[in-house]
């Protein structure tokens, strides 16, 4: 009695299926990393699994290389949509961690690519969502651990002004509204705060937030 022989198609689903197992740890790595949230990189997982199993896989050149993609747009798509409260605040605390620590020996720096792929969006949607003195107080607060009093005193304000103007910058970051942010704009941003999270020494992000202000 002859051994029945798998079909291609059962071979190539059983191979899809070995290579998503072997890539899960690393996927919900991905995914935890970027949502700071297990059950929704739970959720990003299962959704790269879906699309996974229903791609041509014949065209796939590197399958784990486009596992890790695929799960980091879904988490970006995650980080963007408007019903995530705070989207923008975990990962800011994760790149200002990542900073002060990317030269320690034995950080993967596969990782600390990822974590600055969401980062770098959160970024932008603190440019797009809150205006100059809400983006001051918010980042100063929630990201570099400024309380209220040191925060009304770069921003001229009273301390219960400030707690609120960081409430507020927290409920504008869930609504769906944009501004321009042009690209050098942006890119400054980006590397002053970096270089504050990296060194601990705000005094250049201070004053590109004091620019802003003043603007």
């Amino acid at each position: 009695m002859s051994t029945p022989v798998p079909s291609p198609a059962r071979e190539d689903l059983d191979e899809a299926v070995r290579t998503f197992v072997e890539m899960r740890p690393r996927l919900m790595a991905i995914g935890y990393r970027m949502l700071a949230s297990r059950t929704e990189a739970e959720d990003v997982v299962q959704e790269t699994w879906v699309r996974w199993q229903n791609l041509d896989r014949t065209q796939v050149v590197d399958p784990p290389a486009l596992l890790a993609t695929m799960t980091r747009r879904l988490a970006i798509n995650v980080l963007d949509s408007a019903h995530r409260r705070h989207e923008s605040s975990v990962p800011l605390i994760d790149l200002a961690t990542t900073e002060r620590h990317r030269g320690d020996a034995g950080l993967d720096p596969v990782a600390v690519a990822e974590t600055r792929e969401g980062v770098e969006r959160a970024l932008h949607v603190v440019l797009e969502r809150l205006n100059p003195r809400e983006r001051a107080a918010f980042v100063l607060h929630d990201v570099f651990g400024y309380p209220y009093g040191q925060i009304a005193e770069f921003l001229n304000l009273r301390p219960a002004n400030c707690r609120q103007l960081v409430s507020r910058a927290r409920a504008h970051l869930a609504a769906d509204r944009r501004a321009v942010v042009s690209v050098a704009g942006y890119r400054r941003f980006r590397d002053e705060f970096a270089v504050a999270a990296r060194s601990g020494d705000l005094s250049r992000f201070e004053d590109v937030l004091s620019e802003e202000l003043a603007s």
